[in-house]
């Protein structure tokens, strides 16, 4: 599994995991990401139950267990979370933050000691080490109750899905043409997000930061100007179509 660091300063840093050759067949490919600050620690989004094992493994070699305080399940779909129980084992002092509208779905992937923070529709800001992190709404982007993670001191947006792109596990780190890139997206977010209002919505929270990574839960990282790019051309794409 690729572990790549996206942000260091003093004792702040951004790590993603994911681009697994020997992920098993058929199961599609995933970005996971840990934000360490002072003792502290968490991973957001931290895979599916097949990830577990090298997903472990790889974390360790950066940060001991029980600094890993808490964990962020941005919704309730298995390639993010299903991972719990096992999760739950390893890290049982830990707190689990996530939309409260999942909290009675999640709990079915196993969760007897980590303790659930259930995440109010209109987000929250939780205290990490020494960094403060924001649970940005992405309500129907494209979970009904979805959350996005902003990190103002490292510029970073864990945005989900949003940004999502399917493609090979040797693919590029960062997309560095929009043009090109923008045909791998197109269907999955028409598709996969149901509603131009709550993109709207979105897009104009996100355009009030000072985004300078944009780290999707598949696929390649977007920084700026590319970021900016992005906004623009997912505020023009029509969204909730089935294609046929």
């Amino acid at each position: 599994m690729l572990a790549t660091v996206l942000y260091e300063q003093d004792d702040h840093r951004w790590i993603m995991f994911g681009r697994d050759a020997n992920k098993p067949d058929g199961i599609i490919d995933t970005n996971q990401y840990l934000i360490q600050s002072g003792n502290q620690a968490i991973l957001l989004d931290p895979g599916g139950i097949e990830l577990f094992a090298p997903m472990l493994s790889a974390v360790l070699k950066y940060v001991p267990a029980e600094q890993i305080t808490h964990l962020f399940a941005s919704h309730q779909d298995p390639d993010i979370i299903s991972s719990l129980g096992l999760w739950d084992q390893a890290l049982p002092k830990a707190e689990l933050y996530s939309p409260w509208l999942w909290e009675s779905f999640i709990r079915h992937f196993g969760m007897e000691s980590i303790r659930f923070r259930a995440i109010p529709d209109e987000g929250m800001t939780i205290q990490v080490g020494h960094t403060q992190l924001q649970f940005i709404p992405a309500h129907y982007l494209h979970s009904s109750g979805n959350f996005h993670v902003w990190d103002a001191k490292a510029g970073i947006l864990m945005s989900g899905d949003v940004g999502a792109a399917m493609e090979p596990t040797d693919a590029p780190l960062w997309v560095d043409n929009m043009e090109r890139h923008a045909p791998k997206m197109k269907k999955f977010h028409q598709r996969w997000m149901p509603s131009n209002d709550a993109k709207l919505d979105w897009i104009r929270r996100v355009r009030q930061l000072n985004v300078k990574v944009m780290a999707p839960q598949h696929g390649r990282l977007f920084k700026q100007p590319q970021v900016g790019e992005f906004l623009d051309w997912f505020e023009t794409l029509p969204v909730g179509i089935a294609i046929k």
